[in-house]
């Protein structure tokens, strides 16, 4: 009887996402190491380069009963859990991941957390403690209008000196 496998998400030592991924490979074990390709600029070339695009994570495809051997894998720290179970990834999200980064180079992964009018307060810098709502979201900045004194200023931050009100 052949259990069914199910994609789960393992935490990696920094840095460790392609040792480990080279050793799941030896293991004969199903894995997916999500790699970005990067242009790296060095003084005198620039490089294509290959990065983790989930730094600390790898997917791993397991059956139920087989799961916890790939703790005994150096480097692996645990799986990452959900509701006190290890999370369970469904195929077609990683499909989506792999067709993605076979379409774009440099792709950056954000926090969705922050939306288009929200009210949001600037948490530091020149700006900090004014309020505002979110006109744009860019990436990893967000466009802001801030009233003050009568005037509308607006204002890209970085989305991670942004604070939900």
């Amino acid at each position: 009887m052949a259990q069914e496998k199910k994609w789960y998400v393992i935490y990696t030592r920094p840095r460790w996402e392609k040792k480990i991924a080279l050793l799941l490979l030896d293991k004969e074990i199903e894995h997916y190491c999500p790699l970005n390709k990067i242009t790296k600029q060095w003084s005198d070339r620039k490089k294509i380069i290959e990065e983790p695009l989930f730094k600390g994570y790898i997917f791993v495809k397991r059956g139920v009963h087989d799961k916890w051997d790939i703790k005994m894998i150096p480097g692996v720290l645990n799986y990452v859990h959900w509701l006190g179970k290890p999370a369970v990834v469904k195929e077609s999200d990683i499909k989506i991941i792999k067709k993605f980064l076979q379409e774009f180079n440099d792709v950056e992964v954000t926090d969705a957390n922050i939306a288009m009018h929200e009210k949001v307060q600037v948490k530091q810098g020149l700006m900090m403690n004014y309020k505002g709502i979110v006109l744009e979201v860019l990436g990893n900045k967000a466009k802001v209008k801030i009233d003050s004194m009568g005037l509308i200023l607006t204002a890209i931050f970085e989305q991670k000196n942004l604070e939900k009100i």
